[in-house]
């Protein structure tokens, strides 16, 4: 792993990376997508779904927020996925003193050339673990607002390009309420997926603990995939069919929470939907996307977009799941 810089590899400049980039077949895609949750899963027992869902989420270009009880393993899961691939990584610990800058960087005077220079900040990473994003302030938490959506970031009206591939991966503390800030509803909408990993079974969680005796894995993580197989992928991700039916069942599964819910999900939701299941048919070797995997990726995808109406203890969970249930597969 390196600290991030806006010239190196990780960024959207170097044109010669991806002139060699390789062409990966469908197969090919979903041997590398099932090797990075193998090698993932050498340091994360019992998580298997989250670190799929994870890395389908960087297949389809998309970000991710974790969000449990504190000690679950969060940040360790986005270390141990960020290692697995040949990136650059960046953590930012957000706190109530943190400024919009610490994150994107800041144009410092250079006494010797009489010129501003951009110093760019964590933001400029493959991969970005946000430790507690609902820690900072709203106006903090909105400095990755046009990093998340643009791949790009403005400081003083000049605008640096991020990495490629760029992945935002937040964590969220849900237990301390009154010493957090509720995340902006733009800020939630541009996460492709939201996850919540819960406690370990007795038998992982001793598998666990036999795991960080002595020398804890994620040291001695290898990589198993280089950036270029990831844009690769992702490339290949991007192009896997999505017929018209599958496109219409997805715009009637958003049109019912529209209907039912105070804040229904929004057209970057579905198009979020649209490319987790991509990703999910990827990683089962198909060149299409099909019902099923609509209905897999549902509900981490769309969920934490909605918000039911008044009082009710009705969850946005509960809003898709009522979806799934009653909008028809044509």
């Amino acid at each position: 792993m390196t600290d991030a810089d806006a010239d190196t590899d990780g960024g959207r400049p170097a044109t010669a990376a991806t002139d060699r980039q390789p062409r990966l077949s469908i197969a090919e895609t979903g041997e590398l997508a099932t090797s990075v949750i193998e090698n993932t899963e050498e340091v994360i027992v019992g998580s298997h779904d989250a670190i799929e869902h994870i890395v389908t989420a960087m297949l389809a270009r998309g970000h991710v927020l974790l969000e449990d009880v504190p000690g679950v393993g969060k940040t360790m899961l986005a270390r141990a996925i960020a290692r697995s691939f040949e990136s650059s990584f960046n953590r930012v610990q957000f706190t109530p003193d943190l400024l919009p800058s610490d994150v994107t960087g800041v144009n410092v005077f250079n006494q010797k050339t009489r010129e501003f220079e951009f110093r760019s900040g964590p933001i400029f990473a493959n991969v970005v673990l946000g430790d507690e994003i609902n820690r900072a302030p709203p106006k903090t938490q909105s400095a990755l607002l046009e990093a998340m959506e643009e791949q790009q970031v403005t400081v003083d009206g000049a605008t640096h390009a991020l990495a490629d591939p760029f992945t935002v991966i937040a964590t969220q503390n849900a237990v301390e309420r009154n010493r957090t800030y509720e995340l902006p509803l733009a800020e939630v909408d541009r996460f492709m997926k939201r996850l919540e990993l819960g406690y370990p079974t007795p038998d992982d969680e001793s598998a666990m603990l036999e795991n960080v005796v002595g020398t804890h894995p994620i040291e001695t993580l290898e990589p198993i995939a280089s950036l270029d197989q990831l844009r690769a992928a992702r490339e290949r991700v991007a192009a896997i069919t999505v017929a018209e039916p599958v496109r219409e069942y997805v715009t009637r599964l958003a049109n019912h929470t529209r209907e039912r819910a105070q804040l229904g999900v929004s057209p970057r939701g579905s198009l979020s939907l649209l490319r987790a299941a991509q990703a999910r048919a990827a990683l089962d070797g198909r060149e299409y996307v099909v019902p099923d995997d609509i209905q897999h990726e549902a509900v981490v995808t769309l969920a934490h977009r909605v918000r039911p109406v008044g009082e009710s203890d009705e969850t946005g969970r509960d809003v898709i799941r009522a979806a799934l249930s009653s909008v028809r597969v044509e």
